[in-house]
């Protein structure tokens, strides 16, 4: 009996989800039930896989609104109809255009206008598919309306948004936020009425017992409605079934691909590769993947000839096909990926493949997938309400200061301090807390489907212009639709740039270069070199401070070690502590044998018995525990944080328990495997995945290796990496580079090189205006270089304002005049706020001023650098107020290791971390006087005296030690230490008597 239910998916209005609904129903006896979300299908797939659980038969629809103001509730009769509603809304949505208060004629999908709705309209013919609805407040007015005599047109339509009082001020504050208004200023007319609540079935008849008619037009109405989505494990995929048309054509198809992709990777073609190829393409065509594989292959060979870089990860990199394919170029072969994790006969869904592209290329590869294929529309997510958003919000909502409202949010408050509307709007914030906020796009699900997405979904349009699902990946992959991963990366876009600098300032050693030859790479004793000292700065997955720590303890110095690296730095190996263990039975040679169990060691022994790679979880379950393939797939499932039925998780963990009993495993055995097995929750990478990420290493590092500095330029024009940009400067001067300021007539908007000159770019210069960038380069490249600022200002239309960014960063030192006194010409020659929009057609006679001498001092010069760049380009150190007084750097650890050191350090990078009892402890990497990496540690007592305050030089006092041959220093004190005052502004009587000199080294 009731038709117009609501959810939190009705975005900033309804109060519980899809769930509680379902739960309340049962409460209240109710036993079928139409779930109708304002402008909004989210929960449809939900409330529909989980309502037999309940006994209830589900029904969908859709509450059409402008804002607060229903216009009508559109059911569906049957899925066809479920279509027609969200084909209809989705239109409404990416057109952004109002609902109108008239329904189209739908075919399939019932239509019910809200009573009061009519009288405002004066509404009073009805097409067969459209009925009146009737609330129970409505049946005071009903007798007193014309509306009473269409009899088999009345239907009950009392809605429900809330279960309590709780629920009502939930919403009230969802309302202010949503209207961005105080809560005392929130319209009536934008709130729902009180009584929008569920009452038990006999109440609501009760409640009717005189319009006995309208409640057999609803109970006739539900029952003609039907709907039914397949969510059995046998179900079948919705993804595009056939590639070619026909599943005998795409089998074809594939085959032949694999067969022109042998020679390609494979010179010889043994037995073995002929065998997994055949027992793989077996496998594929009885799970019906085939369309998959030949979807995924048609967009990397797009990919490959727009020039595109990409990388194929996944479990699916575990598949000879994958790689002949090219979707991968990892080799199952050489690295003996365990095919079980990337396909078996128990598994409903296709393989993963998380195909990376440039950030740069995605949305054009984006926009060829939605452009090639009929069916495609991105996979949505939610962003829900958290700590900080809730206090922000809420804190608006009740009008609290900007200040009060920013500490609530850190935290740093004690509650006995609070006052009462502080307590408010913590209070009321745990009843919006988990809350879907907004819609928002998956960082790279696609789907490409069979039938059109408005089948499962209304879709909405996002600022980028591609058609989004209400649904997320988990509810979609229950249904049957399994999502393409198009992801981006900065990495490959590194890759391609160092290629494009080479190519255009030395063409000859560019053509040289073949970026896919791993092989080769694998072999290069220098870039083997790189990786075994940590010499990673910049480098694809390992440059930062842990990665580069583990390197060197594992002595890593060839592809396979790397491989192994890339996955016992996640944090289900390292929180198990398998990661040290691994490192001692790496290290020491019998360790493995003397502490590890022999079918552990027997199915692992490439990493020496310990669980490293996701599919290890499948070989232990079913080789230690004794499970099914399928069994033991249900456990990696669970272990991806991908899973919904913890029920079936639970009966395979008994199982696992209760087989290794069977076998007579001792229980703190069994207790510590489980524990291994358990620490892989969300965390464990693939081998094929670690692979891929070792394949895009090696290639960033032979570039590192060759071309360090054209591929730091790249690294610096794609946004940096682990660390800030200012450290890739860094480094580029470490390995020969001149570091330049931005010039007018050498710069470009980014980053460039002229042989071993690197002149940063205009980005840097974070108030200047990107159109005014635009000018300048318009202008250069069309009639040359600028001879003078006069010549520039003739040229180039610009403010005064934007005039002083690019003259205080030196950018006209061309002109050899001090930049005190070219901005004293720029005052002279622009009257302030006067800008031609276009460049003079003669060149003007200008007056020649007289100008009092003036000076810069570098110090000076520094600190501008400081303000406009965000760093300086002369080294910290030479901005100490007291000189360091020692020089100790990372050269002398060595000397004094397991003594004390005092050493002064330029904070990189710091890592906030917690111990098991949960104290704060911290991990920094510094630079040194001599701008090479120490690193150090501040343990819990240490980390409770002395903390970090923001970036800047910092002396240290600690113990050298060593671990696995890894030199750090135990923190024992620390202060941080005092620059000069700002030159610019302070007393000048000793600032500008300081010279840029290196300090003088003390013993």
């Amino acid at each position: 009996m009731y038709l117009n239910c609501h959810t939190y998916y009705s975005l900033r209005y309804g109060t519980f989800s899809e769930v509680a609904l379902l739960e309340l129903a049962r409460e209240n006896r109710v036993t079928q039930l139409v779930l109708t979300d304002i402008n909004n299908t989210s929960a449809g797939l939900n409330f529909v896989r989980k309502a037999p659980e309940y006994n209830i038969k589900p029904i969908l629809g859709i509450d059409f609104r402008n804002g607060a103001d229903q216009c009508f509730v559109g059911i569906a009769k049957n899925n066809e109809g479920y279509k027609e509603l969200n084909t209809f809304l989705s239109v409404h949505l990416h057109e952004e255009k109002e609902i109108p208060q008239r329904a189209p004629k739908f075919k399939h999908a019932y239509v019910i206008y809200p009573f009061e709705k009519l009288l405002l309209n004066d509404q009073s013919d009805f097409l067969e598919h459209e009925f009146i609805g009737i609330s129970i407040r409505d049946l005071r007015r009903l007798p007193f309306s014309s509306l009473v005599e269409k009899k088999d047109k009345l239907l009950v339509l009392q809605p429900v948004t809330f279960r309590n009082k709780r629920d009502f001020n939930a919403h009230r504050l969802l309302r202010a936020i949503d209207k961005n208004v105080l809560l005392s200023k929130l319209s009536k007319e934008e709130e729902a009425s009180e009584e929008e609540k569920m009452f038990p079935i006999q109440n609501l008849a009760a409640a009717f017992a005189e319009f006995l008619f309208i409640l057999e037009n609803t109970e006739w109405l539900m029952n003609s409605c039907s709907i039914h989505f397949d969510f059995s494990k046998n179900r079948t995929p919705q993804n595009l079934q056939t590639y070619l048309g026909s599943r005998e054509e795409d089998e074809k198809l594939l085959e032949q691909l694999c067969q022109d992709g042998l020679p390609y990777r494979y010179p010889v073609v043994d037995k073995p590769i002929r065998e997994r190829l055949q027992k793989e393409l077996r496998l594929i065509k009885e799970k019906n993947f085939v369309s998959y594989f030949l979807i995924n292959w048609d967009i990397v060979s797009k990919a490959r000839e727009k020039g595109f870089f990409y990388v194929g990860r996944g479990s699916g990199a575990n598949s000879i096909v994958a790689y002949l394919l090219r979707i991968t170029d990892v080799d199952p072969i050489e690295l003996d990926l365990y095919f079980e994790r990337f396909i078996n006969l128990y598994r409903a869904n296709p393989p993963d493949f998380d195909i990376d592209f440039s950030w740069r290329d995605r949305e054009e590869i984006t926009q060829y997938i939605f452009d090639r294929f009929d069916h495609v529309t991105l996979l949505g997510t939610y962003v829900t309400f958290k700590h900080k958003g809730i206090v922000r919000e809420l804190g608006k909502v009740f009008g609290l200061p900007k200040a009060e409202i920013d500490v609530l949010s850190d935290g740093h408050y004690q509650l006995s301090q609070l006052d009462e509307v502080s307590l408010l709007v913590l209070k009321y914030g745990q009843l919006i807390k988990g809350f879907p906020n907004y819609l928002s796009i998956h960082a790279g699900g696609i789907l490409i489907t069979q039938r059109p997405i408005h089948y499962f979904s209304a879709t909405h349009l996002p600022p980028k212009g591609f058609a989004t699902a209400m649904f997320d990946m988990v509810i979609a992959e229950d249904v049957g639709l399994y999502k393409f991963d198009i992801l981006g990366q900065r990495g490959l876009a590194k890759i391609k740039e160092t290629l494009q600098i080479l190519q255009l300032n030395n063409p000859e050693e560019f053509q040289k270069i073949d970026i896919h030859n791993i092989k080769g790479f694998k072999e290069d004793p220098r870039i083997n070199q790189l990786i075994k000292t940590a010499q990673c700065m910049g480098c694809f997955y390992v440059e930062s401070p842990a990665m580069r720590m583990l390197l060197k303890k594992l002595e890593v110095d060839n592809y396979l070690g790397l491989v192994a690296a890339s996955s016992i730095i996640r944090p289900g190996v390292a929180k198990s502590g398998m990661m040290r263990e691994y490192i001692l039975r790496h290290r020491e040679e019998g360790r493995a044998e003397e502490k590890g169990h022999p079918v552990m060691l027997n199915i692992m022994p490439d990493t020496y018995g310990i669980m490293v790679y996701q599919e290890d979880v499948i070989k232990v379950a079913h080789y230690f525990a004794g499970l099914t393939l399928g069994e033991a797939d249900v456990l990696r499932r669970g272990m991806s944080g991908k899973f919904r039925s913890r029920e079936e998780f639970q009966k395979v963990q008994d199982k696992f328990m209760d087989n290794c009993r069977k076998k007579g495993y001792e229980e703190g055995l069994i207790s510590e495997i489980w524990h291994q097995v358990a620490s892989f929750a969300g965390y464990a990478f693939a081998k094929g995945h670690s692979a891929s990420y070792a394949v895009e290493s090696y290639q960033t590092l032979f570039l590192r290796a060759y071309y360090p500095l054209e591929y730091l330029v790249a690294v610096l024009n794609n946004g940096g990496g682990f660390y800030r940009s200012e450290f890739y400067v860094h480094e580029a001067r470490m390995m020969g580079a001149s570091i330049h300021a931005p010039c007018i007539n050498k710069s470009f908007a980014v980053n460039c090189i002229y042989g071993t000159d690197i002149y940063l770019g205009y980005m840097y210069l974070k108030e200047l205006e990107s159109r005014v960038m635009d000018r300048i380069l318009k202008e250069r490249q069309l009639h040359g270089v600028f001879t003078s600022l006069e010549d520039f200002l003739d040229r180039v239309p610009i403010s005064i304002e934007q005039l002083s960014i690019l003259i205080r960063i030196n950018a006209f030192r061309f002109t050899k005049i001090n930049k005190h006194k070219l901005l004293w010409e720029a005052h002279l020659f622009l009257s302030k706020g006067t800008i031609l929009d276009h460049p003079k057609l003669f060149p003007p006679s200008h007056q020649k001023f007289k100008i009092p001498r003036l000076h810069t001092t570098d110090l000076e010069m520094a600190f501008t650098q400081l303000e406009l760049l965000g760093f300086c380009l002369c080294s910290p150190f030479h901005l100490l107020q007291e000189l360091p007084k020692n020089a100790n750097g990372s050269r002398d650890l060595e000397r004094y290791l397991n003594r004390n050191i005092d050493i002064y350090g330029y904070l990189v990078t710091v890592k906030n971390t917690n111990t098991h009892t949960g104290k704060r402890m911290h991990f920094a990497t510094c630079v040194d006087q001599h701008g090479e990496v120490f690193d150090t540690v501040l343990f819990p007592p240490v980390a409770a005296k002395y903390y970090f305050r923001g970036k800047g030089i910092y002396r240290f006092y600690g113990r050298v030690v060593s671990e696995f041959g890894f030199l750090s220093i135990e923190t024992i004190k620390m202060q941080k230490q005092e620059v000069i005052p700002d030159p610019r502004y302070a007393d000048m009587k000793t600032a500008n008597k300081r010279l840029l000199t290196a300090p003088k080294k003390q013993g």
